[in-house]
């Protein structure tokens, strides 16, 4: 197939020429049109539908994934993502129109949204079905040729999209790279108009690094110790259940917005643990292990990188419930562990997996200097509160990229809210109009006509001349009009 290259020949001439292919067909202007964004859609749609079944046995084959859950996080939000841009694409086709400055009267302004050209995604592996297609979506829906590198982690999904996105989509204008990362190295060594990264930190810098050699911006999609503040008022019945499906619904917490420990008070911590207890026997039976409804750990190397945690000397005493582990299945059941040291190791990374740690304060405002010590600036951040004075001091004390009260993760669903990080947690947003501008240059357009000429602008430059200009750009109507009749005359 024309779109998709095989691992097993791309190398760096490979990767050149692919990048030489995708902006000869950017530059013969053929994606900045109105019929081709709106096809590629459609086409990106009719994937989603028809092939829901191949997506479905990908993520299973891939994560363990229950069926609910593809449904839910990836199939639905995808095609939503999809039918939002479609629906709303003219609209912000538009040129932007802004107000004139007294200063350049007489014209006209507008801001024109312009496809920056070719793009790389890279994405990853937890949400490997969305993450890859949703910044795809931003890509041709602002006009830009993209070449997909899906994580090879995620080789299911990786081959899903190899094998069916070029018949659904202009397979001159976007292709799909699999491989792992001899094949990434090969893309980062060319010159992209933009790239986009979901993943890790470590990651991330090697490709800022990449990126600067040519001074090609990067949108990074990172994560971070997203944390939950618990007040005592809350109806802990509805609050634990939204704080469970947003940890051990969402991948078996292999998400980057995954609740990753909660906070509380310590009189209060007692009435959370026991609700989590009830919550997580209903949810996923007296043996989580044996549950459909979790998905596996991902692989052996983040299986045991989750173990470590737990068989830390500091924290192997403080699990208050699960701790179950089948290395075989790479299953590891929900856990919920209680004053653990903030030195352990648990406290220091982000966990991203079943495991949540619950920290006890004295009161909650206690709480902000040390989320922001821990870990600053994550994803998400999550309050469960009933008091406004605490869900207002939450929003201005914590600097997350996004930040949910009363709930968890839903956030990222809402297509008018940008969806991103801030520092060690992402650089850029994207979602509904957000992923439009994300892959779009703003143009400023300034237009006037040959009438209207300031005399006062042009050499020689005079006391009155100088008067008057000062008078322009301090906005004055008289400076205006003396400007426009060509006084002062020396």
């Amino acid at each position: 197939m024309e779109g998709t290259i095989t691992t097993e020949v791309f190398n760096r001439e490979k990767a050149e020429a692919t990048v030489k292919a995708l902006r000869e067909s950017f530059r013969s202007g053929k994606t900045k049109t109105y019929e081709w964004r709106a096809s590629q859609l459609e086409g990106i749609a009719k994937l989603i539908k028809e092939k829901e079944s191949d997506i479905t046995e990908a993520l299973k084959s891939d994560l363990a994934k229950p069926e609910m859950e593809t449904y839910l996080h990836e199939i639905s939000l995808a095609k939503s993502a999809c039918l939002f841009a479609l629906k709303n694409l003219k609209k912000w086709m538009k040129p932007e129109k802004v107000p004139a400055s007294i200063t350049t009267f007489p014209s006209s302004a507008r801001i024109v949204s312009e496809p920056l050209g070719v793009i790389l995604v890279i994405s990853a592996w937890n949400y490997p079905f969305l993450l890859s297609i949703e910044p795809v979506i931003g890509a041709i829906v602002a006009g830009n040729t993209v070449v997909l590198k899906p994580s090879e982690i995620a080789p299911a999904t990786s081959e899903l999209f190899a094998k069916f996105l070029p018949e659904y989509v202009d397979s001159s204008c976007v292709k799909v790279v699999e491989g792992g990362v001899p094949e990434t190295t090969a893309l980062l060594e060319q010159k992209w108009d933009k790239i986009f990264y979901t993943g890790n930190g470590k990651v991330a810098r090697i490709v800022m690094a990449a990126a600067a050699k040519h001074l090609t911006p990067v949108s990074l999609e990172l994560g971070g110790k997203s944390p939950v503040l618990v007040d005592s008022d809350v109806n802990l019945k509805v609050a634990v259940k939204r704080i469970a499906v947003g940890k051990w619904g969402s991948n078996n917490g292999q998400a980057c917005v995954a609740p990753d420990y909660i906070i509380t008070t310590k009189s209060f911590a007692p009435q959370l643990v026991e609700s989590l207890k009830i919550t997580l026997e209903r949810f996923y039976g007296k043996d989580p292990l044996e549950s459909a409804d979790l998905s596996r750990i991902v692989n052996l190397n983040h299986f045991k990188r989750l173990t470590d945690f737990l068989d830390d000397e500091k924290v192997s005493d403080k699990i208050v419930y699960g701790g179950q582990r089948n290395e075989k299945q790479l299953k590891i059941s929900p856990t919920v562990l209680l004053d653990v040291p903030l030195d352990s190791l648990i406290m220091k990374d982000e966990i991203f997996g079943p495991l949540l740690p619950i920290v006890t304060v004295d009161k909650l405002e206690d709480s902000y200097e040390f989320i922001n010590s821990v870990a600053a600036n994550p994803l998400a951040a999550y309050i469960f509160t009933k008091n406004k004075k605490h869900e207002e001091e939450f929003i201005n004390n914590v600097p997350a990229g996004g930040i949910l009260v009363n709930d968890t993760i839903l956030h990222l669903a809402n297509p008018h809210l940008p969806f991103g990080g801030v520092g060690e947690s992402g650089i850029g947003a994207y979602h509904g109009k957000f992923s439009f501008d994300a892959f779009s240059h703003k143009k400023a357009i300034l237009s006037r006509g040959f009438s209207g000429e300031a005399k006062a602008r042009y050499p020689p430059y005079t006391t009155g001349k100088q008067k008057i200009l000062r008078g322009l750009i301090n906005g004055s109507i008289v400076a205006l009009f003396l400007a426009l009749i060509g006084f002062p005359r020396d």
